[in-house]
């Protein structure tokens, strides 16, 4: 069946609700001592989306590489349409019909997009020769609603994030799965790009797929699900239609208690009579950001806002040398005009920045936490004779993990198994190993669940009551509202103006964004 039958219109899908696809009963998974799995239980039927919900460290991840055969469970049974089975890799799982679109993307870079949309459909097929010309018209079949802009023939290197998970999606739709497994898929997409994907999640859930959908977005969850299941501490806890439920009691079903807000309180002080701890003058790299004028206050989080593509990250790694600037001038809290020709120099002058990319540029995944906490500042832990400290280096990790109330078997763990919560966490000890006065952070909560954006959130504000600067770039609006005390919106490289804490509405952001000027909005 092609991609294009599967993505027809259909009549309703309540007849198809009557097969169960897929069905975990009691399965369990230890890693040494860890319990990551511990009696979970999960059912998928036929033409429904089913989100997953839980905390970091739930198990989520794990009992989505049971279900893909990356891991072999413990105990417990695993039935495909009714006939049980052993899962013993992710290439029988393709032939029991299951995609699996992972968050973290995994496609080869150097080759073209249709040679990565079709890898596994040439492994199936066991052909001596590849027809090329198949292969191009069969991917651009492929991406024909997901994204038709996207040229097949370009290696896949070239494309943006976002774009590189739309080929993720359609690498999994060629294989005319049954069951598809979508974890995080809208993280790295924009806005449009995102409604594009829950058109097409609407039109195969109705051609009788049924799609897993792991978010840590509630609104996408109650927007586009059927039923969510909620798993705790590897446990399954509760399976409900989203319809009869509520975000408040997701929540509490995952986290086993009550949350307290899920902002704190802003700066009570008027910012502007505070301490200018950075000043940013007419910056510019002629190229994705033009003309960018603010200051940093202490004791500020001054937000960063604009839709994908504005030009925001480049725009903060202009500020710390991680991208070059053609012109513009920083000046710093005693006065001092600087020009960073590195990022050392940054650091050296107390300026670090959170990649947004935390796997990829925010932590050492295969070090250990002490490792990791200790990289920006290792001569705080060198001896006399050029060797590390081991004694001090672990001292230093302890004292600043506890600060931020890092979860770990200790130390000495790697990196690679800790939450993605906690993993940020231990991005921000490394950060702090500096004691910076300011902290650039990028998408600081992407990827997390909700609990341990709380937590951030309340870290990044413990920060700035201690009188470091913050600023924060954040996609999710409601993030932007409820942390920051102003926000810089920006559009197309331009900065549209800052909004205090009593404008920020998100229409008026959404309103500079899309390229109104500030003095152009109503009152």
């Amino acid at each position: 069946m092609s991609v294009d039958t599967r993505l027809a219109d259909s009549s309703s899908s309540e007849h198809l609700l009557t097969q169960t696809l897929l069905d975990i009963r009691n399965v369990h998974k230890a890693f040494g001592a860890t319990k990551a799995l511990n009696g979970a239980n999960f059912e998928l039927r036929r033409g429904e989306i089913h989100a997953l919900a839980g905390e970091n460290g739930a198990g989520k991840s794990t009992l989505m590489k049971v279900i893909d055969g990356i891991h072999q469970p413990d105990s417990g049974d695993i039935f495909v349409k009714s006939n049980k089975v052993t899962i013993q890799g992710a290439i029988q799982a393709q032939r029991l019909g299951i995609g699996f679109v992972h968050q973290e993307i995994a496609l080869c870079p150097d080759v073209s997009v249709a040679e990565n949309i079709n890898m596994a459909w040439i492994n199936q097929s066991k052909k001596w020769f590849i027809n090329y010309r198949q292969l191009r018209e069969k991917a651009q079949q492929a991406l024909a609603e997901l994204a038709p802009e996207i040229d097949v023939n370009q290696a896949v290197k070239t494309l943006s994030i976002s774009q590189q998970q739309l080929v993720e999606i359609a690498k999994a739709l060629i294989l005319d799965c049954d069951i598809l497994i979508l974890d995080e898929p809208t993280a790295a997409l924009t806005d449009a790009e995102s409604q594009v994907l829950f058109v097409i999640m609407k039109k195969l859930r109705d051609r009788g797929i049924g799609i897993i959908y792991i978010s840590h977005r509630m609104a996408e969850v109650f927007e586009h699900c059927d039923r969510i299941t909620v798993l705790r501490d590897g446990s399954h806890i509760s399976t409900q239609e989203v319809a009869n439920t509520s975000a408040e009691q997701v929540v509490r079903n995952m986290v086993g208690r009550e949350l307290g807000d899920l902002y704190p309180n802003k700066c009570e002080l008027p910012i502007e009579q505070q301490e200018v701890l950075l000043s940013v003058k007419a910056l510019s790299n002629n190229k994705q950001f033009f003309d960018i004028n603010f200051s940093l206050h202490r004791g500020e989080i001054l937000g960063v806002a604009g839709l994908m593509g504005a030009g925001r990250s480049e725009m903060v790694k202009g500020i710390c040398a991680l991208q070059p600037i053609t012109q513009g001038q920083l000046t710093l809290s005693n006065g001092q005009h600087v020009s960073f020709k590195s990022y050392r120099d940054s650091i050296e002058q107390g300026i670090v920045y959170l990649s947004e990319d935390r796997k990829e540029n925010g932590v050492f995944l295969d070090l250990s936490i002490a490792k990791n906490v200790s990289a920006l500042a290792v001569e705080q832990i060198t001896t006399n004779i050029g060797t590390i400290d081991n004694q001090k280096e672990l001292q230093q990790a302890q004292r600043l993990t506890d600060q931020l109330t890092l979860k770990s078997g200790g130390m000495s763990q790697p990196v690679s198994s800790l939450s993605g919560g906690n993993q940020q966490k231990v991005a921000i000890a490394k950060m702090l190993s500096v004691t910076p006065s300011v902290i650039i952070m990028d998408e600081p909560t992407r990827g997390i669940d909700v609990g341990a954006k709380v937590e951030i959130h309340r870290l990044i504000r413990n920060l700035a009551n201690e009188g470091v600067g913050v600023i924060v770039i954040s996609s999710e609006l409601p993030e932007v509202i409820g942390l920051c005390d102003r926000v810089l919106v920006m559009h197309e490289g331009h900065n549209q103006g800052i909004l205090h804490a009593n404008e920020l509405t998100e229409e008026r952001i959404l309103q500079l964004a899309s390229g109104i000027k500030k003095e152009q909005l109503s009152a």
